[in-house]
């Protein structure tokens, strides 16, 4: 006897195909959601950029003989200096964010007034183009500079003095970093493939420490522990212990041209918990930016962008990412801050209970008693749910009515892959598909035969129909050593699997040809 209409559900298909890009991770996504906004027209390459220590931390961009400052709200220029004779190379902020140093290829450095653009002091040593210079963290009287001339330079900015000259490398000097723990120890990178620890309370201007990156180093980022440094140069990341000896920690060599600028971003914010693991970021000239979490040693993160990248900052905040490019086009990405949430949700909440308000039906109402199913029912409603009514398709009422192969051969002659492996996967169930197989006559044999030879390779469906296949030549071989036609339908499913076969070894072979490429180019 069958069972009652509501209690049957229509039979649906087990086999989904599995989604061919990975499911996207919290990290991922986080980095995902900034917005990015483009600031184009800005001349030349974007050699520099350095947030402000101090909220809402504006952000600087040097580029051609020019330094301007954005706000990182609006991301519209506040301030543009242009107090220079040659290519701005640099820029740092004091720690309290009211002085901006930058310094240009003439080796001039330069001290101004954030808030009146006015120069306050110069500073003028170098023989060569100065290539970076930065300010201590925690220090509002010093700086530190380097440049073509090979000389790393610790500065008094009040006396416009080099105290100390720290003499060592042998070749340009391109980046630097102080200590984000002790604001007398700095890090310095060169081209002559050499990263160098210098305190200046060492007499003798002597390093204390030197690592040999391999490459001529761009740029270097001390972690926030104060003990770990982050190289870049070539196509590598470096990951350096400078408390274990100078041991390296880890190489990343993901990009494919060369790494131009590092940074430290942070997942999350300030006030969560999340917000206390740090990821090392890195552009180059490939167009990538990648997120490295050197706690795990992975890349998590990848963005491609349609030109090489020379520049990376992150906010204190995690609110903004800045990018510049060589082509004077910068990359800005936004997140929407807290007080940003905040509002968006009250103005949803206010535009809500004026609807409520309006929409709101009381019982003395003739509409009350006439609303439709459109309706919502408000709180305290008492629901009168009506089940509704299930269609079933004709091989459905069929298996409810337990005539198995009837239902085969009806969704057979429909031409539904899915329906027909639903339905071959239900009768699996019941234990009943091999006696329909064999309970049928030549011609539905024909039609079985038929659809696998049209979907026994595909990949969603062979799990099951290669199997039942075998099984279908091994019952019914006597049945098609007496049919014609049945024998067409065999040679016509030999051709089908040996043409899969043939793809299948084609495509092995291109996986041979590419993989190691794709581990060379995906390393990290």
């Amino acid at each position: 006897m069958a069972e009652p209409n509501s209690t049957f559900k229509p039979i649906k298909p087990k086999l989904k195909p599995k989604p061919r890009t990975p499911k996207q991770t919290p990290e991922s996504k986080y980095w995902s959601s900034f917005k990015t906004h483009q600031i184009p027209d800005l001349i030349s390459s974007i050699t520099s950029l350095t947030f402000s220590p101090s909220p809402p931390h504006p952000f600087a961009a040097t580029h051609s003989t020019s330094l301007k400052i954005f706000n990182p709200q609006t991301l519209s220029p506040s301030s543009t200096i242009s107090s220079f004779s040659d290519v701005v190379s640099s820029a740092s902020f004091r720690c309290d964010g009211l002085l901006i140093a930058a310094s240009d290829l003439s080796g001039l450095i330069q001290v101004f007034d954030v808030k009146t653009r006015t120069p306050l002091r110069k500073l003028r040593s170098h023989t060569r183009p100065v290539r970076f210079l930065k300010y201590p963290l925690h220090d509002k009287l010093h700086l530190v500079s380097g440049g073509d001339d090979a000389v790393v330079k610790y500065w008094d900015v009040a006396s416009e003095t080099p105290l100390l000259e720290l003499l060592g490398h042998k070749d340009y000097v391109r980046c630097g970093d102080f200590s984000p723990v002790s604001h007398e120890m700095c890090v310095t990178g060169s081209y002559d493939h050499t990263v160098k620890l210098w305190d200046v309370r060492v007499t003798g201007s002597k390093t204390v420490m030197e690592v040999n990156h391999g490459k001529p180093v761009e740029s270097v980022v001390f972690l926030p522990s104060g003990g770990l440094v982050a190289t870049a140069g070539g196509n590598s990341v470096k990951i350096w212990d400078f408390i274990g000896g100078g041991k390296m920690v880890y190489s990343m060599e993901s990009h494919t041209k060369t790494v131009t600028s590092v940074c430290v971003g942070r997942v999350g914010k300030e006030n969560v918990e999340e917000g206390r693991e740090h990821r090392v970021l890195s552009v180059g000239l490939d167009g990538y930016m990648k997120v490295f979490d050197y706690g795990r040693m992975k890349v998590t993160h990848s963005m491609r962008f349609p030109a090489p990248l020379m520049s990376i900052g992150f906010s204190p905040d995690c609110g903004v990412r800045v990018i510049g490019s060589s082509n004077g086009v910068m990359y800005v990405g936004k997140r929407k801050t807290k007080e940003e949430n905040v509002e968006s949700g009250l103005r949803s909440f206010w535009s809500l209970g004026v609807e409520e308000e309006r929409r709101v039906m009381r019982p003395s109402y003739f509409r009350y008693f006439h609303r439709g199913q459109g309706d919502k029912p408000k709180e305290g409603d008492y629901l009168v749910m009506r089940p509704k009514k299930v269609k079933l398709a004709e091989h459905d009422k069929l298996l409810k009515k337990f005539r198995h192969k009837e239902a085969l051969v009806s969704v057979l002659g429909n031409k539904n892959p899915e329906n027909v492996v639903a339905v071959m996967e239900e009768l699996v169930a019941r234990r009943k598909l091999l006696k329909c197989v064999e309970n049928l006559d030549n011609e539905e044999l024909g039609l079985l035969l038929m659809f696998l030879q049209k979907y026994s390779t595909v990949p969603r469906f062979s799990g099951l129909l290669m199997g039942l296949t075998k099984k279908v030549l091994e019952m019914r071989v006597e049945d098609i050593r007496g049919s014609e036609a049945l024998k067409g339908q065999i040679r016509n499913l030999k051709r089908s699997v040996e043409e899969e076969i043939r793809i299948q070894h084609s495509l092995q072979e291109l996986q041979g040809i590419i993989s190691p490429l794709l581990r060379i180019a995906g390393r990290g």
